[in-house]
């Protein structure tokens, strides 16, 4: 199998979120100071960690429907986050290409997310 098509570990997946968590943080500590920074700065941070949080509330659903639900809710927020970034991006805060990594990382575990949660519709029906 392809390194890009191995299967992801719950562990592995988790270990990534709390990175992507982690580098969203620091992100968001290295916007400037000014009125829009500082909002968009509050909103990634909500949306940016929140995956890492709620993927461990998935691990330990109470049925395959809560499970289903809270992945869906790590997808919302990955693509929340995915929009927030692309928008700081437009702005001179950073260096150009610098966010390309954290964009693309995103759009991977926005990947995962999607298949999981293909995966997991799937198999209960």
């Amino acid at each position: 199998m392809a390194e890009s098509q191995k299967k992801t570990t719950p562990q592995e997946l988790e270990d990534r979120l709390i990175e992507f968590a982690s580098r969203i943080i620091d992100l968001a500590e290295a916007l400037p100071k000014t009125a829009a920074a500082k909002h968009l700065g509050g909103q990634i941070l909500r949306s940016g960690t929140s995956p890492a949080l709620n993927y461990g509330e998935a691990q330990s659903a109470e049925s395959r429907e809560d499970f289903i639900h809270k992945m869906k809710i790590c997808l919302k927020e990955l693509r929340e986050t995915l929009i927030c970034l692309k928008l700081i991006s437009k702005r001179t805060w950073f260096a150009t290409g610098k966010l390309t990594p954290i964009l693309a990382e995103n759009n991977e575990l926005v990947s995962i997310f999607v298949a999981s949660t293909k995966t997991a519709i799937g198999k209960s029906k």
